[in-house]
Formats: structure tokens, C-alpha cells, sequence
């Protein structure tokens, strides 16, 4: 168990050390340069299952397919690649992705049922190595079929119905865009007062992203002023839960508020695992934003 607890320990700091690596030199790990891939923007999934990656998996992925200029977001695990009749590539490196959850240990759960309490679970986090489909070989064809982007009006569409199902206020008007949750209200300029139109959504999504937090719905602490620690990670949330809705649709994700750089940073360095709670956070916070055109991460 110590040992363990000595390796997710370190999963949680690899990644953070990663990330604020990252950030430290004006990156955005889901803002990605997306033209400089050789794919389009859209979000990482297992070729076997077709089951799309999330949380803080999707932000290691990303940064993955931008350093190797892979053609695909399609992965696999060494096992997948040999069930399908492929092998990976002699020589090839992969990914270190990771699976988090909980389980209750069987003297803890006899424990529990003597002193008629609630079992305490005990959470885990295991490592997978995954490679792309670029650093496989022989795979049947129909993993290898490339990933087709949706087309940017179709994308447009879909951002539209989406925010039209979901019921939120939104109010368009004024120069600011915010989302106010003791109003539970967005607020976004109108369209002309954006250089490329595609910003507004983009910007629409950043603040519905917010407005998943309210009590409601999923139920995040929005309660800080601005400039506080919980401020920032609520920020920090609806920038990845935004990046992750709109690549979904097919739009490049873009940064609302460069400018939290330095507090996100702080709070990176001050916990390893603020990083994992917030990627968690947003895509719950995405998945709840496209059920409404009946999407799902």
C-alpha cells in the first residue's frame, strides 16, 4: 500500500510539474496550437472502444499529438493493438495516461458492517501506457480511417442549438461577458463586437461553462471574490470545461483570461492535485453541456 501510495504521489507530480512547466512559458496545455498539428482539433479517443478520453487524460494526450505531430487523436494500449492484429512499432514510446477511482478494502468493509458505520473508500490512481495509431502497425482499417473535423458551419450550428437547449439566461448586450451566480444569468456582448464572429462561442461556452457550477446543477464553489485561490480554480475549471465543449464541436479552443496564468500557478505549485480535480471538474462540466445536442466526452 505504501508503495502505492509512493507512485500516485508521483503521477500527481510528474503531471503538475508538467503543466506548470508549461504555463510558466505562456502555454495553455488546452489551448493547443492546433495548426501546427498534423490533425484537426477534436477530442482524444481509444481506437478500440471509440470511447473518448477525459479529464486531466485529455490535456496529456493534446500535448502529445502537438509535440509528435501525430495525424490522429486515436490511442491504444500495447494489448488493444495486438487484440486488434496490429503491434506497436518496435522502438516506439508511449503515453502515460491515468485511470482514478475508488475501491473499498474487504477489512474495511467487515469493519464498517460491525461497527454499523459507512465504509471509508480508498482512492487510487493507476497508470496506463497508451500509443497512438501513428506508432502502430497492421490495424484493421477502420481504426486508421482519419478523424474528419466537423465542418465549421455544422460546428457553429451545433454550438447554437446547444445553448439554445440548455435553457440558460443568456443576455446579449453590454461590453463585458461574465457569467453572475447569485443571478444565475450569462452575460455576452453581441457578435458584432467580436473581431472573428467564431469568438463569441467561444466566449459563450467559457461563461455556460461557469453556469454548470451553479448549486442547481453541478454545484461548484463559486463563492470567491475576485483575485481569491477558489476564484481562480473556478476559472481555472471553466477555461478547460469551455476547451474541451468546443473541441467536442469541432471549434479550436481558444483562452479567455491569460491573465490568471500567475494564479493558476499558485495554485499548481501549492497542490499536485489541483490540476486532476479541475481537469475532473470541467469535463463533468462539458459532458453536462453537450447532452443537450446529445453529446458525450
Amino acid at each position: 500500500m505504501r508503495a502505492e501510495r509512493i507512485e500516485r504521489a508521483s503521477l500527481y507530480s510528474e503531471v503538475t510539474n508538467r503543466i506548470i512547466a508549461e504555463l510558466e512559458d505562456g502555454r495553455l496545455p488546452w489551448v493547443q496550437p492546433w495548426d501546427s498539428a498534423a490533425c484537426g482539433c477534436t477530442m482524444p479517443q481509444n481506437a478500440g472502444t471509440a470511447r473518448r478520453y477525459s479529464g486531466i487524460n485529455v490535456l496529456i494526450l493534446w500535448a502529445e499529438v502537438v509535440a509528435k505531430s501525430y495525424g490522429s487523436q486515436r490511442w491504444l494500449t500495447y494489448r488493444q493493438a495486438v487484440a486488434a492484429g496490429g503491434n506497436v512499432r518496435r522502438g516506439e514510446k508511449g503515453a502515460v495516461i491515468c485511470y482514478a477511482d475508488r475501491f473499498t478494502p474487504k477489512a474495511e468493509a467487515e469493519a464498517a458492517r460491525g461497527e454499523d458505520r459507512e465504509v471509508r473508500q480508498v482512492a487510487f490512481l493507476k497508470r496506463f501506457v497508451v500509443f497512438n495509431i501513428d506508432q502502430c502497425e497492421g490495424l484493421p482499417d477502420d481504426y486508421i480511417v482519419p478523424m474528419v473535423s466537423p465542418d465549421p458551419v455544422l460546428a457553429i450550428a451545433e454550438a447554437d442549438a446547444l445553448i439554445a437547449a440548455s435553457g440558460a439566461r443568456v443576455n446579449i448586450g453590454g461590453g463585458e461577458a461574465f457569467y453572475s451566480p447569485s443571478h444565475d444569468f450569462v452575460q455576452v456582448p453581441p457578435q458584432a463586437a467580436f473581431h472573428e464572429p467564431i469568438n463569441w462561442y467561444r466566449t459563450a461556452l467559457h461563461e455556460l461553462g461557469h453556469w454548470t457550477g451553479h448549486t442547481s446543477r453541478l454545484d461548484r464553489d463559486q463563492k470567491g471574490g475576485f483575485g481569491s485561490e477558489s476564484y481562480a480554480k473556478e476559472e481555472l475549471v471553466a477555461e478547460m470545461a469551455a476547451a474541451f465543449t468546443c473541441a467536442s464541436l469541432g471549434i479550436g479552443p481558444t483562452v479567455r483570461h491569460s491573465d490568471y496564468i500567475a494564479s493558476w500557478l499558485s495554485v499548481l505549485r501549492d497542490d499536485d492535485k489541483a490540476i486532476f480535480r479541475a481537469a475532473s471538474q470541467a469535463s463533468r462540466a462539458s459532458d453536462f453541456l453537450l447532452a443537450f445536442v446529445g453529446g458525450e466526452q
